[in-house]
């Protein structure tokens, strides 16, 4: 079954601020393997001008997943099948680190659908936002839903 083209340009949003601690960049960090120590210590993080400890440039999935529950792909009608979906490309774009303490908001929109060859393309872009309402991160995400394209299932 083809996704629903009628998603394309449909936004939607966290329900609930996500908080950065100190800990869940830690853990973060520790799960990508990164020794960084400006993602654990503070006064390593102050030698470089921040704050407090900063996050990976990777952790900014963490923050926009804040959005996943709303998100149209979960939606029976956008016609994705989740056993078919692996990742395809993801792409940051920050205006300052994420840090501890931020308290973050994020709106993604499903940006493109697209055919490739058997497979179709999703495309989301989503921007973390911090309390103040500043672009602290853009996000863009695409899955692939392998073997899903118009005219190409069951072959």
């Amino acid at each position: 079954m083809a996704i629903n083209r009628d998603f394309i340009g449909h936004t939607f949003s966290s329900d609930e601020p996500y908080e950065v601690t100190r800990g869940k960049i830690r853990e973060f960090a520790d799960a990508v393997g990164d020794e960084n120590p400006a993602y654990r210590s503070p006064a390593a993080a102050r030698e470089l001008g921040h704050p407090d400890v900063i996050a990976p440039p990777t952790f900014g999935i963490v923050a926009a997943g804040a959005a996943s529950p709303n998100s149209p792909i979960r939606h029976p009608d956008f016609g994705l099948n989740h056993r078919m979906v692996v990742h395809g490309e993801q792409k940051f774009r920050y205006r300052r680190p994420i840090r501890a303490g931020d308290v973050l908001t994020a709106q993604g929109r499903i940006a493109e659908i697209r055919d490739a060859g058997r497979n179709e393309l999703v495309r989301i872009e989503t921007e973390i936002r911090d309390a103040d309402g500043e672009l602290v991160c853009a996000t863009m995400n695409v899955i692939v839903s392998r073997g899903t394209a118009a005219g190409q299932a069951g072959e």
